[in-house]
């Protein structure tokens, strides 16, 4: 019989991420592949002699819905094929390498600067002026690695920005020019590099969109200029599936963030559109159909 994995994170648990493994455990049921979701960490990934071992079932490929790199790239030597592969797991997990690996590429993104690697909890007054006379207020800090808003914030002044500088400096984070009028956002869903479905989040509550924080969303046709900017993000960065955050403001449109594991419960109720279904297709033609 035809046999799938999802790895997830053992120490991570809520609705979204229940319902999503069901709805993948569906699809790929309707198409005669069995599903069982895995912990990464209950997997024996380790180095043993000379090479990488796991303690496997029975699998034609693996559905990673971690962010545990260092466990993808151990499942990729076990000879494991992924969704989405390691290398892509890391650029997106890291929003500064996220943009860094797409600068150059057509695809216009906030002005961003990255705070500076520190061994000990240093103070920086420069780096924090010129970064503030940069960027302007309100700025937008982040760290480097976070998901459903966790660890965005907004500074509204210079006394606000050197307090996050604090809080973070011994941590990878990044400050960002702030966009459009905060609370909206366009996300969008590619699967096999092509948009699937899209819609306008609104948090009226809050400058982030994210529906985990209270945010809705609505069905929306994205724009020519809205699906460059997710094709081309996905096609870079080498994803099966991703969710391409999009800000907007009077001069056109900017790519916010781009996610490896996003949740697709949302965008599917609002868009009308089966993601689960469109992402186990694409798989399937990939591991059974050679496509």
């Amino acid at each position: 019989m035809k046999k799938g994995l999802i790895a997830i994170n053992k120490y991570f648990k809520n609705a979204a991420l229940f319902n999503q493994c069901e709805a993948l455990r569906r699809a790929f049921a309707a198409r005669g592949v069995e599903i069982n979701a895995v912990p990464t960490a209950d997997l024996g990934l380790r180095i043993e002699g000379e090479s990488v071992r796991a303690d496997l079932p029975p699998c034609d490929f693996c559905i990673f819905l971690d962010k545990d790199v260092n466990a993808a790239l151990m499942l990729e030597k076990c000879g494991v094929k992924l969704f989405n592969g390691a290398e892509a797991i890391r650029l997106c997990d890291d929003k500064m390498l996220t943009f860094i690996a797409l600068s150059g590429a057509g695809i216009r993104m906030p002005e961003t600067v990255p705070a500076p690697l520190m061994y000990a909890e240093n103070d920086d007054a420069a780096f924090l002026d010129k970064t503030a006379a940069r960027l302007g207020f309100p700025v937008v800090v982040k760290k480097a690695y976070g998901s459903m808003g966790a660890g965005v914030f907004l500074a509204e002044n210079r006394e606000k920005m050197g307090e996050y500088f604090e809080k973070f400096r011994l941590f990878p984070h990044l400050y960002q020019k702030f966009i459009g009028r905060g609370g909206e956002d366009l996300r969008i869903v590619t699967v096999g590099g092509k948009v699937a479905a899209a819609m306008r989040r609104v948090n009226r509550g809050d400058f982030r969109s994210n529906i985990e924080r209270g945010g809705t969303g609505e069905r929306v046709l994205p724009t020519a200029a809205q699906i460059f900017i997710a094709e081309r993000a996905s096609g870079i960065l080498k994803l099966d599936y991703a969710g391409v955050d999009i800000l907007s403001d009077e001069t056109g449109d900017y790519l916010c963030e781009v996610n490896s594991n996003a949740f697709f419960g949302g965008i599917a109720r609002a868009a009308g559109i089966d993601v689960a279904d469109a992402y186990a297709e694409e798989i399937y033609g990939k591991i059974y159909r050679g496509m």
